[in-house]
């Protein structure tokens, strides 16, 4: 999804102090729409990590997105997956809001032996596996964010057999995908998805300095709109446009990544901007609340949705990326 996941990120110990159990229970795979939306069914995806301290950041408003993204979910080398309490608990969060939850697979920086769990001779098993996994949290699917050499001969026959396996259990199967890989994906994997969410973001990055500049510009968001619902004929609705709730730094003493909350905390003066000079003359490319709005206003017309990498990364209180994407989606 980001330099974050190629690079991977220390876990830290995960601390709930609120715990939303409500017995809440969903069999028909679909989300509540956002209350009085703009466009009916309009998706606000938001992906969540793992692994993170929610006592020291907080619980994200989940009653502004429909669909929970649970990243990423790791089998060891055999293709078995550890029970795990903590999606127990962001399940029961999420399902407490009327929010679908999905288990993504993947992600940036998965171990390699994920490749071998996808081929011929361990696909039907890791298949079975994940679909349990859906039954075992009571999730409505699962998401699969294979980048890279993971979408290779492979992941067609791999989401074909997944989604037959899904859809028997009426279970939602999404995608996270990116115009980079475009010519990796075929059109018959592609018709799998239940919806495809496009990673918009990471035009550049620390790992090409020789290249700085905005790593996710608005022009992105309209290319990758036009080339997924134009050229590859996709329908609007099962698209999904991805913003990116982080940054990058180029240049002297810019720090290679930073999330929006902390481009915010450390510099108060970039509300308003896409971009920041620090000291020495490094420069750090994020997107601000205005082109988060404009982009959100860009899928309302154009996309069936918006998704979000990762909510975590936001800035409280009034200046929430979030709350943004919210005010757009609502009527006046």
């Amino acid at each position: 999804m980001n330099f974050l996941k190629r690079t991977g990120i220390p876990s830290k110990s995960f601390v709930l102090c609120l715990l939303l159990i409500c017995g809440f229970s969903r069999n028909d795979a679909k989300a509540r729409p956002l209350t009085d939306t703009v466009k009916e069914g309009f998706r606000v995806v938001g992906y969540l990590p793992l692994g993170f301290d929610i006592s020291q950041t907080g619980m994200p408003d989940l009653g502004k997105i429909t669909h929970l993204n649970i990243a990423f979910l790791t089998p060891d080398s055999a293709g078995v997956f550890a029970v795990d309490e903590e999606v127990r608990t962001l399940t029961a969060a999420a399902h407490a809001k009327g929010v679908a939850v999905l288990l993504s697979i993947g992600g940036g920086n998965p171990p390699r032996f994920l490749r071998k769990l996808v081929g011929k001779r361990n696909q039907a098993a890791f298949i079975q596996a994940l679909a349990a996994l859906t039954d075992l949290y009571g999730c409505e699917g699962i998401d699969v964010d294979l980048e890279g050499d993971f979408i290779d001969g492979n992941y067609e026959s791999f989401v074909k057999n997944l989604g037959v396996a899904l859809r028997e259990k009426k279970k939602l199967m999404t995608a996270a995908i990116a115009t980079t890989y475009a010519s990796h994906y075929t059109n018959a994997a592609l018709a799998q998805f239940d919806f495809v969410n496009i990673m918009s973001y990471d035009k550049t990055g620390p790992w090409d300095k020789s290249d700085p500049g905005p790593h996710a510009p608005f022009s992105m968001a309209t290319d990758d709109l036009a080339y997924w619902t134009g050229t590859k004929g996709l329908a609007v609705s099962r698209v999904t446009l991805g913003l990116p709730f982080y940054g990058y730094g180029f240049g002297r003493n810019a720090p290679e990544s930073l999330s929006y909350g902390d481009i915010l905390l450390q510099y108060p003066a970039a509300r308003e901007r896409d971009q920041l000079t620090v000291t020495g003359g490094g420069i750090v490319y994020f997107n601000g609340a205005a082109t988060i709005k404009a982009k959100t206003s860009l899928a309302l017309q154009k996309a069936g949705g918006v998704m979000i990498w990762q909510l975590l990364q936001d800035a409280p209180g009034p200046y929430s990326l979030l709350t943004a994407i919210d005010s757009m989606v609502r009527k006046k």
